[in-house]
């Protein structure tokens, strides 16, 4: 399953079109601050874990979507306006995303060993 169009709608949600003819629309914000890289979720590597620090404070650049790249056949990674770009998100994680995004369901990355 491959997207057909990927295209940003009124510069706060991301519509993607699947070759089945269905879309999902994810809100910008959502995405970003669901953004699965180890910068921002976390990460566990020979038994020790590594936990990023909250971020209390935002930049509105942060929410503004510079680039968006194919990552071969499963995913896209996405440059934010603010300089990141580590995070890879999958066709099955964005989906995820965007039926999680109603009930502001927070990924809980807390089962790091």
């Amino acid at each position: 399953m491959a997207p057909k169009q990927i295209k940003i709608l009124d510069k706060s949600k991301l519509q993607i079109k699947w070759s089945e003819e269905n879309e999902i629309i994810i809100d910008i914000k959502f995405l970003r601050d669901e953004c699965p890289c180890a910068s921002c979720k976390g990460e566990t590597i020979l038994l020790k874990t590594y936990r990023p620090a909250k971020i209390s404070s935002t930049n509105p650049d942060q929410y503004k979507i510079i680039n968006i790249t194919p990552v071969g056949e499963y995913a896209i990674q996405i440059s934010w306006k603010d300089g990141h770009n580590t995070g890879i998100y999958s066709w099955d994680y964005l989906i995820k995303l965007s039926k999680n995004q109603n009930t502001n369901h927070k990924e809980n990355y807390n089962n790091l060993i």
